[in-house]
């Protein structure tokens, strides 16, 4: 998973029909649980783009997006954000999210 800074996002936010945005900070245990989890969504879905952040490196997008806690996913579809997850829960609860 590539490592994107906001403007990336924006960027794919744009470009794409569908993007996932996995927001993360490095001490955060279940953070390095749901990074796992979202590399094998990578080998599922090859065409989604999928990135990833330190939350701590993103500014003001934290407070313009309301993100809630860490890990989050935010997914955007067709440039409107559609879904933001806290609950990772499984790999097959996250493929029925990301598959389009």
């Amino acid at each position: 998973m590539e490592q994107w800074t906001k403007q990336q996002w924006e960027q794919n936010v744009q470009q794409y029909d569908q993007t996932a945005f996995f927001l993360y900070t490095p001490m955060c245990g279940t953070c390095e649980v749901s990074e796992k989890m979202l590399e094998v969504i990578e080998k599922l879905l090859p065409d989604l783009p999928l990135g990833m952040a330190n939350i701590n490196y993103l500014g003001d997008l934290p407070y313009e997006l309301k993100i809630e806690s860490v890990p989050c996913l935010i997914v955007s579809d067709n440039g409107e954000l559609t879904n933001k997850i806290y609950a990772f829960k499984s790999v097959p609860f996250l493929y029925e999210i990301l598959k389009k």
